[in-house]
């Protein structure tokens, strides 16, 4: 997930991550202002977060709606 700590949608999706329990890999473009790039290259936009699943889709300020149906439909929660 890429993402920074002054987006409220970025702590909002982390938040779900974690309760949900999902592992997975936070970049913040705070502290590595060098990966918005990568975030841009994934999505084409500049909007965050970008969350990148295992199955190399991603979504850009996804719903947490949406981030459950994915990580559901990816077998990464029952």
């Amino acid at each position: 997930m890429y993402g920074a700590d002054w987006c409220r949608d970025c702590i909002r999706t982390k938040k779900q991550l974690n309760e949900l329990g999902v592992n997975y890999r936070y970049i913040d473009l705070v502290q590595e202002p060098d990966a918005a790039s990568e975030a841009q290259n994934i999505s084409g936009r500049t909007n965050i977060p970008v969350v990148v699943y295992p199955d190399g889709s991603h979504q850009v300020e996804p719903l947490n709606s949406d981030v459950e149906a994915k990580l559901r439909e990816l077998h990464l929660i029952g």
